[in-house]
């Protein structure tokens, strides 16, 4: 929970802080799918490292109850990769809305629920001793989720874009 609030706050400032004529800038740059894949890479990069920080914060200050470790780290860089690509787009959604952050966090949450039921799942499987059945399919199903948030991406941003 507390990654879902550090990807809530962390990604609005991916969009919010462009200023219009930065984003008309951005325009006679590139094109629209290179620059929401190049945001989608940049914001993927900075939550797993803040996951990571934040994983080794707790891990510190309030010891390592962890049975399986090495899965854990590996979700945790899975869901901080999960919730950068949905947050991304909404951020994107945000900024043209009239850059309100708060936009993000209502449309986010409702959005990111099936991500979230499927994170606590698996990692509840790193806390118990032993083979959890069905893990690698619910693996399976998070990356075809993020697979899913990249082609919405894809086909949805040219259309902010244009505003």
């Amino acid at each position: 929970m507390i990654q879902l609030f550090i990807t809530v706050n962390t990604i609005a400032k991916s969009f919010l802080q462009d200023s219009p004529a930065r984003m008309l800038y951005y325009q006679s740059l590139t094109s629209p799918r290179i620059f929401i894949v190049s945001k989608l890479i940049y914001n993927g990069i900075l939550l797993v490292a803040m996951s990571l920080v934040s994983l080794s914060l707790y891990i510190v200050f309030l010891g390592n109850p962890l049975t399986n470790p090495l899965m854990f780290t590996g979700l945790v860089c899975l869901a901080g990769i999960s919730l950068a690509l949905v947050f991304t787009m909404l951020a994107a959604i945000a900024a043209r809305a009239g850059q309100n952050s708060a936009i993000i966090a209502i449309m986010g949450f409702p959005i990111v629920v099936p991500t979230l039921m499927i994170l606590v799942r698996l990692s509840n499987s790193a806390f118990s001793i032993g083979y959890t059945p069905g893990i690698w399919k619910m693996i399976l199903l998070l990356v075809a989720l993020d697979l899913l948030s990249i082609a919405l991406s894809l086909v949805l941003f040219p259309f902010l874009w244009r505003n």
